[in-house]
């Protein structure tokens, strides 16, 4: 398809619809000898000769009528395309590709994608899940649209917007191993916890607030799942820093009881996306339902 112009297809099948170049001329809006340059100038890039005269009227070769079945499909590929990105052009909603942790997924996107499904029903969402490395690359890559991940998070031509600040709780079983009202990392490391997998940018925050507390842990056991790890607290195998959000969301069904950490432990979340990526009205939407987070309770 490279250098073959749509225009001059579009000449040639009005041509020979019509049966003269004056006739597609006048149809087209353009002068004869255009007409003719055009058609001359698609023979050439095909290389074969596509119209004859027989008698008054211009017929194609076996060649062009070889291209008027192509052309046929061309034209209704055209037209499906710009069928669909008239969508975006009339501010209609499109696709929108997000990235973020589990626990966000979880806990934080049901009732945020459940508002926007009622404002957008056509929207498109598609929620993939990972670490903050990779879903900064995949934004970065134009993989995903937007990501909602933890700080820090940079890369050249993102824009990283700072949301809200994610705190954790220290939790424990309601008949499991009683909790002072305050948990400092002194008081945790005595206790049987159960940590999240290192590597991620959860225990990182974790392991960063027992360091500054002057504490070396050593976990009992250690997952990659907050739904693992809280089943695990609640059957009474040790305790566990969370996300609060993890725990609040579950209310009254859950055995699980919290407490505040002291000195208070919070994780940072931010909206990243690229500088120069085109914000159709769904994009625009998601971003402001994400904005809407900081506002939660």
């Amino acid at each position: 398809m490279r250098g073959l112009n749509l225009d001059h297809v579009n000449a040639f099948t009005e041509v020979v619809r019509l049966g003269s170049f004056s006739a597609a001329a006048s149809h087209l809006n353009l002068t004869q000898p255009a007409i003719s340059q055009q058609i001359g100038q698609l023979e050439k890039r095909l290389g074969v000769r596509l119209l004859e005269r027989m008698g008054r009227r211009a017929m194609p070769t076996a060649a062009g009528s070889e291209l008027l079945d192509h052309a046929a499909r061309i034209d209704g590929a055209v037209a499906s395309l710009l069928e669909a990105l008239a969508r975006f052009g009339s501010g209609e909603v499109g696709r929108v590709r997000l990235g973020t942790g589990a626990t966000a997924a979880i806990f934080r996107l049901p009732p945020l994608l459940r508002a926007l499904r009622r404002r957008l029903p056509e929207l498109e969402i598609t929620i993939a899940t990972g670490n903050t490395p990779d879903i900064v690359k995949g934004v970065q890559d134009n993989a995903l649209d937007i990501g909602l991940v933890t700080l820090p998070a940079a890369g050249r031509g993102l824009e990283v917007t700072p949301l809200l600040d994610d705190e954790f709780v220290a939790v424990t079983a309601r008949d499991g191993v009683k909790l002072p009202r305050r948990i400092s990392p002194a008081v945790m490391a005595r206790l049987p916890v159960i940590m999240f997998e290192p590597g991620g940018h959860t225990r990182l925050v974790a392991d960063q607030w027992f360091f500054q507390g002057g504490v070396e842990l050593k976990p009992k056991m250690a997952l990659g799942s907050v739904e693992a790890i809280k089943r695990l607290v609640e059957a009474g195998l040790g305790c566990a820093i969370l996300p609060a959000v993890a725990v609040r969301e579950a209310g009254d069904r859950t055995n699980l009881v919290m407490r505040p950490l002291s000195p208070r432990l919070y994780r940072k979340l931010a909206i990243v996306i690229r500088r120069d990526k085109v914000l159709h009205l769904g994009l625009r939407e998601t971003i402001r339902a994400l904005r809407g987070l900081a506002k939660a309770p």
